[in-house]
C-alpha cells in the first residue's frame, strides 16, 4: 500500500473552476491565436506586432526598458528580434551612452509594415473589446495592469 497523499477529484475539478491563472492563461493564448490570424496578412504575428510598437519612439530605446514592457527577459527579447532583424525590420545598434548597451531602432521597412498591421489590430481589437461580456474593457484592463 501506497502512503502517498491523495487530492480528491473535486479539488482538481475546483482548481479548473476557479484558478485565474489557469483562466488568465487560457485567456491570453486564445487571444494571441485570434491577433495572430487577424495580423498574418501583414506578415507578422500578435507578439511581432508588439515588439515593433514598443519599438515606435523617437529615440531607439535601449533593450532592458523594451524588455520589461513586453514582460520579457533580455534572452527571450533578443531571441524575439532575430527574425524581425532578418526581415529588415529592426536594427540591433551600440548605445551611444555604453557601448555595453545596445540600442533597438524600428526601420523603415518596420514601420511600413506596422502602418499596414496598426489598422488590423484596431478592428481586431474593436471586435474583442466588444465581446467582453461585462462591457467594462476599461475595468478588465485595468486589473490586469494591477496584476502585472
Amino acid at each position: 500500500m501506497s502512503n502517498m497523499p491523495v487530492i480528491p477529484f473535486s479539488t482538481t475539478l475546483f482548481v479548473r473552476d476557479t484558478c485565474l491563472c489557469l483562466h488568465a492563461q487560457r485567456a491570453a493564448r486564445a487571444l494571441a491565436r485570434r491577433f495572430d490570424a487577424a495580423l498574418k496578412p501583414a506578415g507578422l504575428t500578435n507578439g511581432q506586432f508588439s515588439l515593433l510598437m514598443s519599438l515606435n519612439r523617437s529615440e531607439p530605446p535601449p533593450m532592458g526598458p523594451v524588455a520589461q514592457l513586453l514582460a520579457m527577459d533580455r534572452t527571450t527579447l533578443t531571441a524575439a528580434l532575430k527574425p524581425l532583424q532578418k526581415r529588415g525590420l529592426v536594427s540591433v545598434e551600440p548605445d551611444p551612452k555604453d557601448k555595453r548597451g545596445k540600442r533597438l531602432r524600428l526601420t523603415e521597412e518596420g514601420l511600413a509594415v506596422l502602418v499596414r498591421a496598426l489598422p488590423i489590430w484596431t478592428q481586431t481589437h474593436v471586435e474583442v473589446e466588444a465581446q467582453i461580456a461585462s462591457g467594462d474593457a476599461n475595468r478588465l484592463r485595468q486589473d490586469l495592469i494591477d496584476l502585472g
